[in-house]
């Protein structure tokens, strides 16, 4: 990056031209605005890193890349000899400038490639976890019913994995917790057909346990993901539960 915008700069410096004398002393009232110059630079490097990718070079190039940086500059109201006079001036009369000016367009970037890293790494996340339901699970839940239940379609060929921490409380007294999990295809007739997977013991130690289940779909589509991270067919409602289930993720690659 450093290398090249230095280049960028040096470069509008040759092509402008070399002549000087009495008409270049008026030459600085006619230079870009500070704020306009830093803006142009930024995107200059920008339109060249993205003519670097194959797709976007065969798609936009016009066989010269000139052309490009003069049709960023004119987008800002002005034109490649204001561009190549301002550069000269700096380059010339306040290199020291010049270099601030550098610094402010390298910084610019940088934040600009944070955010955009921000921004995609928030991307890849929510595309790996295609779990749609709730962000987590606990009980007790003053406010549900049966606060593990899910039945959602999986709409997803071939194989998955869910992903899953869960917390059950030594004061839990839930016979033989563990998760109940199956998936469920009903014909045009309503007939339905589950596939189970093999249930999981919890301990109740009050410590975090993470689970990785690999779902191998049996069943023709379409194709619901039904069950509960609890399993509800051993308890009473005299028996009270305490447990809470996090960090559940649906993805078709194999979770870290």
């Amino acid at each position: 990056m450093t290398r090249y915008l230095l280049s960028v700069i040096i470069a509008f410096s040759i092509v402008a031209g070399s002549c000087t004398g009495r008409k270049n002393k008026a030459v600085h009232k006619d230079i870009i605005p500070e704020k306009d110059l830093i803006s142009i630079l930024t995107d200059v490097h920008l339109a060249d890193g993205l003519l670097s990718i194959p797709e976007i070079n065969y798609k936009f190039y016009r066989g010269d890349s000139l052309s490009s940086y003069i049709e960023i500059i004119e987008q800002y109201g002005y034109t490649k000899p204001q561009m190549d006079r301002t550069i000269r001036y700096y380059f010339i009369k306040k290199p020291k400038k010049l270099v601030k000016i550098y610094d402010k367009v390298l910084g610019g970037l940088s934040e600009l490639e944070s955010m955009v890293e921000k921004e995609y790494s928030a991307f890849i996340k929510e595309g790996l976890n295609i779990w749609p339901g709730k962000s987590y699970y606990l009980y007790p839940c003053p406010d549900c019913e049966d606060s593990t239940w899910f039945d959602f379609p999986l709409n997803y060929n071939g194989l998955c994995y869910l992903k899953f921490t869960i917390t059950v409380f030594p004061d839990d007294q839930s016979v033989n917790p563990r998760l109940d999990l199956f998936l469920s295809h009903s014909d045009t007739a309503g007939n339905e057909k589950r596939g189970y997977f093999s249930a999981l013991p919890y301990l109740k130690d009050g410590q975090p346990h993470t689970y990785v289940i690999r779902l191998i779909p049996a069943l023709p589509p379409p194709v619901r993901l039904k069950g509960w991270f609890m399993n509800q067919e051993e308890t009473s409602p005299f028996k009270e539960k305490h447990f809470r289930v996090e960090n559940i993720i649906l993805s078709r690659n194999r979770p870290e």
